[in-house]
């Protein structure tokens, strides 16, 4: 290799934005706020609370708007996780019943206890969305 090959005829790609179409005004300036460890952890919980990352939810705060592709997270509750949590551990403990039974007598479960699994399992699925903020 001669000197000054190196790096010739390589380009640097731009990142893909993965489907998404380029901002009509892209955000370029970045700001940096020295902050505390409890100020940290309490605008981290409050961003949360509202759904938003923190720089949607401080943009918020200063401009009144998140902005138009502005990272959304629904809020999570914790209290109704642990309580889906709870069901799943209760339909997993059925349908392994019902395996143990079916592997010792050869007998399929009556279309009752599969209709009470189902309705269990739509119950879950339900209040799994409600935790995850996707009501429909």
């Amino acid at each position: 290799m001669t000197n000054g090959a190196v790096g010739q005829g390589r380009r640097r790609q731009a990142a893909s934005r993965r489907g998404r179409k380029a901002a009509e005004d892209p955000k370029t300036s970045f700001i940096s706020v020295r902050c505390t460890a409890q100020e940290r952890t309490a605008i981290d919980a409050s961003a949360t609370k509202a759904g938003l990352s923190i720089g949607a939810y401080l943009r918020v705060l200063a401009l009144g708007s998140a902005g138009p592709r502005a990272v959304r997270r629904p809020p999570i509750e914790r209290k109704e996780l642990a309580r889906i949590l709870g069901h799943l551990g209760k339909v997993g403990s059925n349908l392994n019943q019902l395996a143990h039974a079916f592997n010792q007598s050869g007998r399929t479960p009556a279309l009752s206890e599969l209709v009470t699994m189902r309705e269990q399992v739509m119950e879950l699925r339900d209040a799994l969305m409600k935790a995850l903020g996707r009501d429909y």
